[in-house]
């Protein structure tokens, strides 16, 4: 009766739940977390945006994808600083300076995912 229970109120939980983080082992930076909340303001997207994180060239970083044709992803570090975009764009192939992020980046986690 109570696992029943439980079962249900994460469900709907889940089902209820917006935009907003989603959880995992790994503690979302202040800077991300204000990222997140840009995002949450801005219309729409198709596809939705999220924000995963991943490892690359020795660091955490946080890679938002590209909204729409011709518009460029963006990788932040931590600190919220714009590190590339890895790609998107007119070519679709980035601005150049991150160029092995899509080949490089490892244990991605979805820490944002628009549900609206």
């Amino acid at each position: 009766m109570k696992l029943s229970i439980l079962v249900m109120l994460g469900t709907a939980l889940v089902a209820c739940g917006a935009a907003g983080p989603v959880s995992g082992p790994t503690p979302v930076p202040a800077a991300v977390s204000t990222l997140i909340q840009q995002l949450e303001t801005q219309p729409r997207a198709n596809p939705p945006l999220y924000v995963a994180s991943y490892e690359y060239r020795g660091q955490v970083v946080y890679y938002v994808p590209p909204r729409c044709c011709d518009i460029f992803s963006d990788l932040y570090n931590a600190a919220g600083e714009l590190l590339c975009h890895p790609d998107g764009g007119v070519v679709g192939h980035g601005d150049g300076r991150c160029s092995d992020f899509l080949s490089q980046r490892k244990n991605e986690i979805i820490i944002w995912r628009d549900r609206r």
